[in-house]
């Protein structure tokens, strides 16, 4: 489950999934979204339909490209010890049933969603307060069903107890952590029901209920109290083909969609100035299988990062829309070292060619495996040729898994062949989401880097964690970064960008932390 968090964020925005076949033509005051079918609706559940979620719902802050924070529901996000968090709402909010949003909205959503019973997707990102483990204990069935670090101060105002100082909880509770949006009172009569047609505080309301396989449309909110929506109405459209949906939005059927990778060398030429490419908080990078000897010693690892030519395969399989990677969070994250891989990030077939033979060179075949069915199918078979050829290495292949399933099976079971896919999509734009999800025991996809901790690690964050302030903490985790380059238990590939692609009907497309602002897309 954990690591679905960053994983599944890249498959809800590039994989297919069962949808409409309805291509019919938008009328002028509806924005057509095309995209993926939802796993659930509820904030507390939804792990593929971040966009669909967030016109329901507002957060508390919004962090904008800068990393700078914007109160939105909250009025105020304060504490004296980075401990202990007050949070004090604006009033007048509502939900779309005319109930107002309290703090007991919160507190009562919070509970619900990190309560183990109920199994919530979004669960985790809830762990870092006092009396989470009450609700999820490691054997039996939790005596309570509320977390002892939140309280109700009064209507406007709580208060919520980290188990350790974390100077970057503001940022967590920002647009894409959605564990953290409110509930009305409504939701717990029928929270199935609830899923299907959620009543949030946002600049949209659902009218009717989603049904599987069916497009829906949600409308502006007339009450809501936040900066109101520039478009009336947003009709989300799932596709079972995202190459389909490509086309649809060229002949102007639809009107937004994530760019697929696989048409990514060709939107520049087909759709001009209406592709996006935005600053995004993502990653790629390669995993290792840290426990074959072959792959233990790091020059083994360095010389297969040394020998793969990132702009190459960026003009090749991306058209030039990402970035190649020079460190182990992206320039997106305020703070972010840039460079700080150095040498080891850089093209040189050469030093690569050295540094393998010093490792006592490698045996057998050298197999890159990934996912089938996501759409990487190219790119890997870049990373194997490259290799192939700057390593003189004769045997290395690219092998698909079925599916994304048996890939995951494959990283539980520690049965993964060699060198494989990775991406970690960060939910809220800070090195420490990156760095504790990759390189901690308990971050959520230890799996994806072979199990790699390191106490030191461990220790460096924590004090990372509790800096006193921003600038403190962003210097810190870079100390935590050049630790991990020592022990280069990753091969870091590229920076994401996150591209999407518009019909001539919409004017312009604004984006924070690399997706759109639904509610503020203007149609011509």
């Amino acid at each position: 489950m954990a690591i679905a968090t960053g994983a599944v964020l890249v498959l809800g925005l590039t994989a297919c999934s069962a949808g409409s076949s309805d291509t019919s033509s938008p009328s002028d005051g509806t924005l057509v979204y095309a995209v993926g079918e939802p796993d659930h609706l509820s904030p507390g559940r939804q792990t593929v339909a971040f966009g669909q979620v967030m016109a329901l719902f507002a957060p508390l802050v919004m962090l904008d490209d800068s990393n700078e924070i914007t109160y939105v529901q909250a009025e105020s996000v304060e504490s004296d010890d980075a401990t202990t968090w007050t949070i004090t709402l604006k009033p007048d909010w509502t939900f779309q049933n005319g109930e107002p949003v309290t703090a007991h909205s919160y507190v009562d959503a919070w509970n619900y969603t990190a309560y183990g019973p109920n199994a919530w997707e979004n669960t985790g990102q809830l762990a870092g307060i006092v009396g989470y483990d009450d609700l999820n204990p490691v054997e039996g069935k939790p005596t309570t069903d509320a977390m002892s670090g939140l309280v109700v101060v009064d209507d406007l105002t709580f208060t919520v107890q980290l188990d350790h100082a974390d100077s970057q909880f503001p940022l967590q509770i920002s647009q894409s952590q959605t564990g953290f949006y409110p509930m009305p009172e409504a939701a717990y009569d029928d929270i199935d029901a609830y899923d299907r047609q959620p009543i949030g505080n946002g600049p949209y309301e659902m009218t009717t209920a989603w049904e599987d396989n069916e497009e829906y449309t949600v409308t502006a909110y007339d009450d809501y109290a936040g900066e109101a929506p520039k478009t009336e109405a947003v009709t989300f459209r799932a596709y079972a083909d995202t190459n389909t949906a490509y086309t649809d939005v060229l002949a102007g059927n639809a009107d937004l969609l994530y760019l697929p990778a696989s048409k990514m060398t060709v939107a520049e030429q087909d759709f001009g100035d209406r592709l996006y490419a935005f600053d995004a908080p993502g990653i790629d990078y390669l995993g290792f299988p840290l426990w074959d000897e072959r792959y233990s010693d790091k020059r083994v690892r360095q010389a297969i990062s040394m020998s793969i030519d990132r702009d190459a395969v960026n003009t090749a399989i991306f058209g030039g829309l990402y970035e190649p990677a020079t460190a182990f969070t992206p320039p997106a994250m305020a703070g972010t070292p840039e460079g700080i891989c150095g040498e080891f990030c850089e093209f040189d077939p050469d030093a690569a060619k050295s540094l393998l033979a010093e490792a006592g060179g490698f045996e057998g075949t050298l197999e890159f495996v990934y996912p089938g069915g996501i759409g990487v199918d190219s790119l890997f078979e870049a990373y194997a040729n490259q290799v192939r050829q700057n390593l003189g290495i004769a045997d290395v292949v690219a092998t698909p898994t079925t599916d994304w399933a048996e890939y995951y099976d494959s990283l539980v079971d520690s049965s993964v062949a060699g060198p494989h896919f990775g991406h970690w999509g960060a939910l809220y734009q800070s090195q420490q989401n990156t760095l504790r999800a990759l390189f901690t025991l308990d971050g959520g996809c230890t799996l994806c880097t072979g199990n790699y901790t390191n106490p030191e690690v461990d220790s460096l964050l924590a004090e990372a964690d509790s800096a006193p302030t921003q600038e403190e903490a962003e210097a810190k985790y870079v100390a935590v970064q050049e630790v991990v380059l020592e022990d280069f238990p990753v091969v870091p590939t590229f920076s994401n960008k996150y591209a999407y692609v518009t019909s001539d009907k919409i004017a312009e497309l604004p984006a924070l932390a690399g997706s759109p602002v639904i509610d503020q897309i203007t149609l011509k």
